[in-house]
């Protein structure tokens, strides 16, 4: 796609790894970068708010989109669709904001190959098992589902040397930190 003028930054992780916190951390950090709302199917959880963190939409009307090509990515995981609208990604960096996404790692790696110049940030749990207990703890799937993304966390691991950079969410406050200062290196194209 050649150069764009605004920069695309990628942020993924295994469920449970922290990246959610990381991002609304972020976010606050750089009011000038432009968060990436997905679009799901998946039922709306009672904290969150249709827009904001999700454009919660139906089967039907997803469908649509992906044959009317409205997706840069989808996916369809844990029984729901997920996906990046084309034209907002386009908009954005085109107008030469940047654009932050919070997206699994098969969208992240989708991102980058559509626009080689992405930058991808993977955020690693401390261990295996931390991320297991950290999903436990959360008390927001059931156990077919909580099962579903232990599976799926395996793989994303496999998946992390495809990144660019790498931060370990050992301790929350330093995550924040080094992701904040890839972040902004990356806005000032020193890296």
């Amino acid at each position: 796609m050649g150069e764009t003028k605004g920069k695309i930054i990628a942020v993924s992780a295994p469920s449970g790894a922290g990246k959610t916190t990381i991002i609304k951390n972020i976010l606050k950090r750089f009011p000038e970068i432009v968060f990436s709302v997905s679009a799901t199917t998946r039922p709306k959880r009672p904290n969150e708010t249709d827009g904001v963190e999700y454009f919660f939409i139906t089967e039907d009307e997803f469908k649509k989109k992906i044959e009317n090509g409205e997706f840069v990515e989808w996916e369809k995981f844990y029984d729901y669709y997920y996906g990046t609208y084309k034209s907002f990604i386009d908009d954005n960096i085109n107008s030469g904001k940047t654009v932050l996404l919070e997206i699994d790692v098969k969208g992240a790696l989708s991102i980058k190959r559509i626009y080689p110049d992405a930058h991808l940030i993977y955020i690693m749990p401390p261990s295996f098992e931390e991320l297991v207990k950290r999903l436990k703890e959360r008390k927001t799937e059931t156990e077919a589902d909580l099962k579903k993304r232990i599976e799926r966390a395996k793989m994303e691991l496999s998946q992390k040397d495809k990144f660019d950079y790498i931060v370990v969410n050992e301790d929350l406050n330093k995550a924040i930190e080094e992701t904040a200062s890839l972040i902004k290196k990356i806005i000032h194209k020193e890296i």
